[in-house]
């Protein structure tokens, strides 16, 4: 009896090692439910066949993903071993220990070198220029523009637009085209609008939409290194690029004051603009005649240069960090060596996820694939980003409160509105003892 209960005991053991022993190749990855988590499952599926190693892209809806992960975070959770956080949440995640320090990694593997330079800056690097690493890049993301060619293209409307400005019709070299081109097309009483941009205030979307304009007219957020936000939030460069974003606003189509992504794809699918803004991420649809009757006649450009020949974007994308909870973080570092590989990066990039990788960016194969890759490549060498400090959150938060009132519903000055919000990030600077 006792023998046989020793090889009881000697078989449970055994099988709870066998147990472990599995639970230890699972990874669990969380993200944002969107197209790209989608492309991610497939990639890490190849994964799986090759290692044995399971890999699961857990997903919850874009309004929820903050909470959730913070949450988790906050309570020292191990349910991810990695998160692909927002870029914005960079200073957050390092500050309060949710994030594994990568830089003996980053550095390891010439990450700085193999990544295109503003991926790296934004969704990896916390303080800026300290060469501490908190993330990979993952999904490069920037906003873009689509537009209909169809209405571009046609003989009758480019001699009514060059009769009435002087100049041919054609993707906008400037903002001051893309004004121009969407006043021309707006027409309500054929239920044909100019432009949809982003309004949405209940996270980055307008902050997002409003940057597309600042960095293009040689505006910035401030000085990332002193944290002096006066007069440059609130400058006359800024203040134009604002009064420029409110001014397309007026020829959105109906109904355009709480728009984001969804919105902005179906103001082409739905037949209603002429160009709208949407990050690149969001392209491949439109090119699906599935969801895009006007797919054929849908085309791509970067975000224009402003009046003086500035040309930037606004920053979307992000990193892949492992969460310092996690109890797998040894397996975690061997899929991220995984992932970074040449071969990876291409199959990322043949699956629609947006690759890092700056020889995949760069060569001909991968900017020649979609209609809407060249103008990603453009885009992501000349890209600007959000605040990625902690209180990040509360900097969003008084940007909304004093844009979109302004934005949407027209109230005050531009530079009454930017000073107003020079005002409330140098106090919420200082709040936090952060230099000015």
């Amino acid at each position: 009896m006792r023998k046989t209960l020793t090889g009881l005991l000697a078989g449970i053991g055994l099988s709870l090692a066998c147990s472990t022993s599995a639970f230890s190749q699972e990874l669990t990855i969380f993200w944002a439910e969107w197209d790209p988590a989608n492309y991610l499952q497939e990639l890490v599926n190849q994964y799986e066949a090759e290692t044995g190693v399971k890999v699961t892209v857990e997903t919850t809806p874009w309004a929820d993903f903050q909470t959730k992960t913070f949450t988790e975070f906050n309570a020292k959770g191990d349910a991810y071993d990695m998160v692909v956080g927002d870029s914005q949440w960079l200073g957050a995640g390092s500050t309060g220990g949710h994030y594994v320090d990568l830089t003996d990694f980053f550095k390891k593997h010439n990450l700085g070198e193999v990544m295109a330079p503003a991926t790296v800056k934004s969704y990896a690097e916390y303080p800026g220029n300290s060469g501490k690493y908190w993330a990979i890049p993952l999904e490069g993301d920037a906003v873009g523009w689509s537009y209909r060619k169809d209405w571009f293209e046609d003989p009758k409307e480019k001699e009514a637009f060059k009769a009435k400005y002087g100049y041919e019709l054609d993707v906008p070299k400037d903002w001051k085209a893309l004004r121009d081109i969407s006043e021309f097309f707006y027409r309500p009483d054929e239920k044909r609008y100019g432009i949809a941009i982003y309004t949405d205030n209940s996270y980055d979307a307008m902050a997002m939409g409003f940057e597309n304009a600042l960095f293009s007219y040689g505006g910035e957020l401030g000085d990332y290194t002193t944290y002096k936000v006066d007069g440059i939030i609130n400058s006359d460069k800024a203040v134009a690029a604002l009064d420029a974003y409110k001014e397309l606003y007026k020829f959105t189509p109906p109904g355009w004051a709480k728009t984001f992504f969804v919105e902005n794809n179906q103001a082409i699918t739905e037949g209603l603009a002429a160009m709208s803004m949407n990050y690149f991420a969001f392209f491949p649809s439109l090119l699906n005649e599935a969801t895009n009757p006007h797919a054929k006649n849908t085309g791509f450009f970067a975000n224009p240069p402003g009046p003086d020949g500035d040309q930037f974007a606004a920053l979307g994308g992000q990193g892949i960090s492992i969460v310092s909870y996690s109890k797998n973080q040894e397996e975690a570092l061997k899929f991220l060596e995984w992932f970074i590989k040449d071969d990876t990066q291409k199959k990322w990039a043949e699956l629609g996820g947006y690759t890092c990788s700056k020889a995949v960016l760069e060569s001909a194969e991968f900017q020649n694939a979609t209609p809407y890759n060249k103008a990603f490549y453009e885009t992501m060498f000349k890209v600007k980003d959000f605040w990625a400090v902690p209180e990040y959150a509360e900097l969003l938060q008084q940007l909304n409160q004093r844009l979109y009132p302004h934005i949407v519903g027209g109230e005050g000055s531009s530079k009454e509105v930017l000073d107003a919000l020079a005002g409330d990030w140098k106090a919420t600077f200082a709040k936090y003892g952060r230099g000015q």
